[in-house]
This record gives C-alpha cells, structure tokens and sequence, in this order.
C-alpha cells in the first residue's frame, strides 16, 4: 500500500513539479545568483526569485534608481551595477537591501551622493565609487556604513577645496580602508591638477574657516539686519518724540489749560 501511494506522488511530481524560482527572460540564474549583464535594461528586473544572493546587472542602460528599485530580497548579498548611466540614485531605492554586503557603482555617471541613500545599508562591508563624476563625497554617505572595510574612489574628479577637508579627513582616519590610494587625485582647482589628495596635511586647510556660518545665515543677516536697522531708528524716533513732548509739557503745565479757555472764548 505504501508503494502503491509513493508511485502515485511520483507520478504527481511529474505531471505537476515544483514551481521553480523565479527568474526573468533576460537573466541567467543559478543557485542564487543572477546574472542579468548585458542586456540594455533600463530599469531592475522584478521577478527576481526572493533567494537571490547575488544580482549582476553590468554593462546595461539604468540611468537611474529610483525609490525602491529592487523587489524584496531579502537576502541579497552581493550587487553589482557597473558600466551602466546610472546619474542618480533615490535616497529610498536601496530600501530592503539591509543584508547587502557588496556594492559595485563604478564607471557610472554619479555626481551627488546622499547619506539617507546608505542608511539601509547596515551590513555593507564594500562600496565601489570609481570612476565616477564625483567632486565631493558628504562624510555622512560613509559614516551611514558602520561596517564598511573596503572602499574605491579613484578616477573621480576630485574637487580639493575646502569642500572636500571631511572626506580628507576621513580618509586619512581610515587609510586601511581605502582601495587604490594611489589613484585618488585632485582634478580641480587646475594648479592641483594630479596632486595625490592623500598628500594634503592640516596645514593644507589653514585657511578654511570650519567656524564659518552657512550661506543661509548670511543670506538672512542681510534680509533682516537692514529692517532690524530702520525699526531701531523708527523706535528711536518714536520715544525721543516722547520724551521732548514729556519735558514741554512739565516746563508749561498751564500750557493745555490756557489753550482750552482760549478755545472757550
């Protein structure tokens, strides 16, 4: 009788199998990976098989990632978007990704990073930039990665003004982190062209005032400073006026009286 049943499920199993995980037409899948390389995509494929540890998305046509880009993957670790036209990325489009442990952005067109686009990203460990057109990098893009232990910057446009003194200063905090340092050069101002960043020292940034205010307050001591100035003036005027009346009428305290008989007659 058992027999008889474990026949009938195999039979079953063959008229019926398994659904298999899913995996898009223009990828290649196998044991968790997908390759979806090389095929002009424009946007991440969403019917990614929820058991994908590794997702290669190279050599494609993505301009840009916009708010959760990446169907749920829970366990996705490795992530890779080189050679694309990738020019920005939405501070939710990682969302969901928080097992990622690999992250590859480079040769692509990036200029802006935020640092609410890494927030997710607790469990990074590699980030490549390279070859990207980055000027500047907010040190709160890398601070957002408390696990990170290998990162790639090089053949970026590097603005080496005072702008960049945080990622300065990051790097030369964390140079054991830093990939391919001998590839990190200024690009701008031009009489900096090529100087290797790493070079700089604190002497470098002497004139940067770190104390300086935002252009904000600025913008707003010079829109309010002008009426703070006539209203001190006005109010100036107003009390003065006070005042002399005040003293006039304590020299002529007949003053209103005669005025009143005067109007009576």
């Amino acid at each position: 009788m058992g027999s008889w049943k474990g026949t009938m499920l195999a039979w079953l199993l063959l008229l019926h199998p398994l659904p298999s995980p899913a995996c898009p037409a223009v990828c290649r899948c196998s044991s968790g990976e997908a390759d979806c390389s090389a095929h002009a995509l424009r946007a991440v494929p969403q019917s990614l098989a929820a058991n994908t540890s590794s997702l290669w998305l190279g050599y494609n046509s993505i301009t840009m990632l916009g708010p959760r880009s990446f169907p749920p993957l829970p366990g996705l670790l490795r992530l890779s978007l080189p050679h694309n036209r990738l020019a920005l990325i939405h501070s939710q489009a990682l969302v969901g990704l928080e097992t990622l442990q690999e992250l590859d952005l480079s040769n692509n067109y990036l200029s802006v990073l935020t640092p609410e686009t890494f927030l997710p990203l607790t469990s990074l460990v590699m980030l490549n930039l390279g070859s990207n057109r980055l000027g500047e990098l907010e040190p709160g893009v890398l601070h957002a990665l408390p696990q990170l232990q290998a990162l790639f910057l090089q053949d970026n446009p590097w603005v080496c003004s005072c702008g960049i003194l945080p990622l300065w200063r990051w790097l030369r905090h964390n140079r054991e982190k830093v990939r391919e340092q001998n590839s990190l050069f200024c690009r701008v101002p031009e009489q900096l062209n090529k100087h290797p960043i790493l070079d700089f020292r604190n002497e470098s940034f002497r004139q940067c005032q770190e104390s300086s205010l935002p252009a904000q307050h600025y913008i707003a001591f010079f829109i309010i400073g002008p009426f703070s100035f006539m209203a001190s003036i006005i109010v100036c005027t107003f009390m003065g006026s006070i005042t002399v009346i005040y003293h006039n009428l304590r020299r002529e305290p007949h003053f209103w009286r005669r005025l009143h008989i005067c109007r009576i007659h």
